[in-house]
């Protein structure tokens, strides 16, 4: 028999253990619930910044590819052939067209190990996928009946070790084993040319069975193909970038908009407006559309016009309705609310409610639509009731541990099944921590506001001149400048000082930035920083022979294109004298990155790290 005593002792410890059992789990779920929290709004802050820098590309004058002064007529494959051969020495894939399997795992083979594939056959592979796009049409239809499964994934942004993650865990495309890659396959990560490559291979060896819908990326405008990876660029781009850049601008032009299946899933990049029309957008010739399409994403970026994108006005030009209806799909996002209203984050396309969902699938008998064009934690999201998807396949996409990859597979009950995963180099010991992620996420945020430093004060000191906001007013100065749509009151802690009595001291927002080199005005770095993409961008349309070096002359070229465009007045001495200093062998040249890379804003706590 038991001792009294001693069952009451039992008792007395197991209401103990339990108690500190309820205690751990109260503590386990407050700390998930706090890192949830902030992983939240890393990626709030990390999309933010992104589809800001989109919008602010956009207004970037449409001068690109097309100025190449290259047309059929004076290029030729066979001509390219004359001109260049394949030396001895290459030790990468040798392909030979009509290509096979065989050429395809070549290919992978050969990019695992960091190979490099030679400008001819690059060129080669662009004609014949070329030739092969303009035989589809705008719209493809797909069956689940012939295969009972089709993959379907989102983007990728040149991140290699996601597509191959993909096809280890799914297997190469086939007849048996059909894909459908949402667009957005380049950009970002460092291996573009290398996933295009990969995916016009497939495409040629299954043009039945490989399909590929045209992202906003797919864009000469919006791509940054000089850094589509280093290798590629000195190999290729340096001696062959104007044919390179020619063929991929008509290749993107000639990539299908929409994929549909067993008629009842649409598969597009973006999203719909209220006036999409399926019927009308596999009507058109999408290649010509491009040049639309450019001037509709700066009109709409310039002018930020009032009313939706939806709001068509088609007897101004013929061409109005293709180019609104390509950027609404390319651009547009899906929201919680009503409606359908402009999408002035991006600086394109629309937001576009349940409702609108609603009414296109009643228009056109569908049950889902699926979508990519957006970074998610869990690499998708689903919403307005399960009828819209949105999946995207780039893990660690702003940062290593900021969000899991995934894909769909669709069979032909229609009904999904999402394969999620990470491309990791840490060990399961040691997996990325959310400080990492979040550190990265306020870097990014710092820049902007150092970027923005002067109009900052002046929204602060708009509301008060002793130097102290209350919380409201500073998030609102905070959004009135930057205009990122960020939490501002629960990222206050991250970014400012409290004093005493509660309210903000403003100028602590700036108290531990500086710029690495103290010895520039801070006038001109703070435009530097703020306007970093801009000059980015017009020098790649200088760099001619696309080698990421540029001469003194024209970075004084560059400089004044960009005043001009910008509007920004300063002291072209200061500049120049700048990139005298920088040019540090005096050879006459200077690294473009090397420069930009000179006015990177840090934390004063991060330089002894």
């Amino acid at each position: 028999p038991v001792c009294p005593a001693e069952s009451t002792r039992g008792k007395s410890v197991q209401k103990k253990l339990l108690r500190a059992a309820l205690l751990i789990q109260r503590w386990y779920r407050a700390t998930m619930a706090r890192i949830e929290m902030r992983r939240r709004y890393c990626l709030n802050i990390f999309q933010s910044i992104e589809y800001a820098d989109e919008q602010a590309q956009l207004q970037v004058d449409s001068k690109g590819p097309s100025d190449l002064e290259m047309t059929e007529s004076n290029f030729s494959l066979a001509e390219f052939e004359r001109r260049i051969d394949v030396p001895d020495s290459y030790y990468g894939p040798r392909l030979k067209f009509p290509l096979t399997v065989a050429d395809a795992n070549a290919l992978l083979d050969a990019f695992k190990k960091e190979e490099l594939l030679h400008a001819r056959y690059v060129l080669q592979l662009l004609h014949e996928t070329r030739r092969v796009l303009k035989e589809m049409p705008n719209i493809t239809y797909l069956s689940t009946s012939y295969s009972k499964e089709i993959t379907v994934c989102g983007d990728l942004h040149g991140k290699l070790d996601d597509l191959l993650m993909i096809f280890y865990k799914n297997g190469l495309p086939s007849e048996k084993n059909p894909y459908v890659f949402n667009g957005d396959f380049v950009d970002r990560g460092d291996n573009s040319m290398e996933i295009l490559i990969i995916l016009f291979a497939f495409l040629l060896i299954y043009p039945n069975d490989l399909h590929l819908n045209r992202g906003n990326h797919e864009d000469y405008i919006m791509n940054d193909l000089p850094k589509i990876g280093s290798d590629f660029k000195k190999f290729i781009l340096q001696v062959h970038g104007k044919v390179i850049l020619y063929l991929l601008e008509d290749v993107f032009s000639w990539l299908p908009l929409a994929t549909v299946v067993d008629s009842k899933v649409l598969i597009l990049h973006g999203g719909i407006s209220d006036t999409t029309d399926l019927d009308f957008l596999n009507l058109f010739e999408r290649s010509k559309v491009r040049e639309h399409v450019h001037v509709g994403l700066l009109l709409s970026s310039l002018k930020n016009l009032a009313v939706g994108p939806h709001e068509e006005d088609s007897s101004r030009d013929p061409t109005q309705k293709e180019w609104q209806q390509t950027l609404d799909i390319l651009w547009s996002d899906p929201r919680n609310q009503r409606g359908c209203i402009p999408n002035k984050l991006r600086g394109g396309g629309c937001y576009f409610g349940p409702d609108i969902t609603a009414k296109l699938f009643e228009r056109y008998n569908l049950k889902m639509l699926i979508r990519s064009h957006e970074c998610k934690q869990d690499g998708y999201e689903i919403g307005h009731g399960g009828k819209v998807i949105t999946i995207f396949s780039a893990s660690n996409y702003y940062e290593d541990g900021s969000n899991r990859g995934a894909y769909i597979k669709l069979n032909p009950d229609l009904i999904p099944r999402f394969i999620q995963y990470q491309v990791t180099f840490h060990s399961a010991h040691s997996p990325p921590r959310i400080n990492t992620v979040e550190g990265a996420a306020l870097k990014a945020l710092r820049e902007k506001i150092y970027a923005n430093k002067t109009e900052l004060m002046e929204a602060f000191m708009s509301k008060d001149l002793t130097g102290k906001l209350s919380v409201s007013d500073w998030a609102e100065a905070m959004e009135s400048v930057l205009q990122l749509e960020l939490p501002w009151r629960t990222l206050r802690a991250q970014l400012a000082r409290l004093s005493a009595d509660g309210r903000i001291e403003y100028t602590s927002c700036f108290y531990d930035l500086e710029i690495e080199k103290p010895q520039v005005q801070p006038s001109l770095v703070e435009t530097l920083c703020k306007y970093r993409k801009d000059l980015e961008m017009i020098f790649n349309f200088i760099d001619k022979d696309q080698s990421g070096l540029i001469s003194l002359e024209e970075f004084h070229h560059t400089w004044r294109l960009f005043c001009a465009h910008m509007g920004v007045e300063t002291d072209d001495e200061a500049i120049i004298k700048l990139a005298n200093t920088i040019d540090y062998n005096k050879d006459g040249y200077i690294d473009f990155s090397e420069f930009l890379g000179a006015f990177h804003v840090v934390h004063r706590l991060d330089k002894g790290k």
